[in-house]
């Protein structure tokens, strides 16, 4: 067994207008286990638009969720539950507070949300601080694993930065792999999921992951762009303005 995979953040027309960066960062990637099974990392962030530095800390975020699950894989075994995800953040706020003390700043300065999903034939791990979301299929249709968290008032989240983040962090765990699964940022929230239920839209995530499951590893490259060109067209971009990022995964064999 494995996963296809693909993923990609694209800029919003209010950051253009601004003329600021995209804030949004991600990763989706499969390795083997100590063991020689198949692992899939996927992983979301997105900066605060309010934070100096949010698209740097979601890179930041990004960077120590690889590095900490890199050297998991090098274990004999670990275990795909809570105490995992608190020490994945716990890294990532490691790093973020020590980029912010040596550039003379504050970590909400490097503000930012981070989703992640863990998968192998063992099982799958969600978790999830601030907004965005992960839909997946672990063999009873399609779900959204933890619901998007708000804040105190319209419009706010919660951050990896906060200092009660390890609190706040949402988990769920599942005793099968994923079939189907895609994290996304909430630029595409409003999108893919029904807001009042907050369940998945159906149709929009069935034709990404027929693609994926019909493309071949030559195809990654025109996968990936196909993906960029979805994420900027006219068609999205009438319904967000905020930068989008989508990382998607399908068990393939």
């Amino acid at each position: 067994m494995s996963w296809r995979v693909v993923s990609a953040s694209e800029i919003g027309t209010s950051h253009i207008a601004a003329g600021t960066i995209c804030e949004d960062s991600c990763w989706a990637q499969v390795d083997v286990t100590a063991e020689g099974l198949p692992f899939l990392s996927m992983f979301v962030s997105d900066g605060a638009g309010s934070a100096a530095r949010g698209g740097e800390g979601a890179e930041l975020a990004i960077h120590a969720a690889a590095d900490f699950i890199a050297n998991k894989l090098k274990l004999k075994e670990f275990g795909l539950n809570d105490d995992l995800a608190v020490e994945c953040v716990l890294a990532i706020r490691e790093l973020i507070y020590s980029r912010a003390e040596t550039e003379g700043l504050k970590a909400r300065d490097f503000a930012c949300t981070f989703l992640g999903v863990l998968s192998s034939a063992l099982g799958t791990l969600v978790m999830q601080v601030g907004d965005g979301g992960v839909v997946l299929d672990v063999g009873s249709g399609l779900e959204t694993a933890i619901v998007p968290m708000s804040g105190e008032y319209a419009n706010m989240t919660h951050f990896v930065t906060d200092e009660e983040a390890v609190t706040i962090l949402a988990t769920k765990a599942y005793p099968a792999p994923v079939t189907r699964v895609a994290a996304f940022s909430d630029g595409l929230q409003r999108l893919v999921l029904d807001m009042a239920t907050n369940k998945p839209h159906e149709p929009f995530f069935a034709k990404f992951f027929q693609i994926i499951s019909t493309s071949t590893v030559d195809k990654e490259d025109e996968l990936h762009s196909a993906l960029v060109r979805f994420l900027g067209s006219p068609s999205v971009n009438e319904r967000t303005d905020d930068d989008k990022t989508l990382a998607m995964a399908v068990l393939v064999s």
